[in-house]
């Protein structure tokens, strides 16, 4: 496992890794933590319409939720181990 710090993580997330299947761990707003197998760009279950602001700038990264079949955020600020591209990375501050 590799040890990363939030900033390159991000860029981890935002920039290295496209439309491949990745899996994320990070604490929800609730306290609960989620791992979440997910992927970005996904437009197959869009209903319209686009966010109101850039997501990345408020450190959310938006996914699709492959087991619940729906759209979510991470919110990078709490995100604790990336799995993806067969490397492990655990996130320090």
């Amino acid at each position: 496992m590799l040890n990363i710090d939030r900033k390159l993580a991000k860029e981890l997330l935002v920039k290295l890794i496209d439309s491949e299947i990745f899996t994320a761990t990070f604490i929800k707003k609730s306290g609960e933590l989620r791992t979440m197998n997910c992927r970005k760009h996904v437009k197959k279950h869009l209903a319209g319409g686009k966010l109101k602001y850039n997501a990345i700038e408020r450190n959310l990264l938006p996914v699709f939720d492959m087991q619940k079949q729906a759209y979510r955020m991470i919110n990078i600020e709490t995100l604790q181990n990336i799995k993806a591209r067969g490397k492990e990375y655990s996130i320090t501050d």
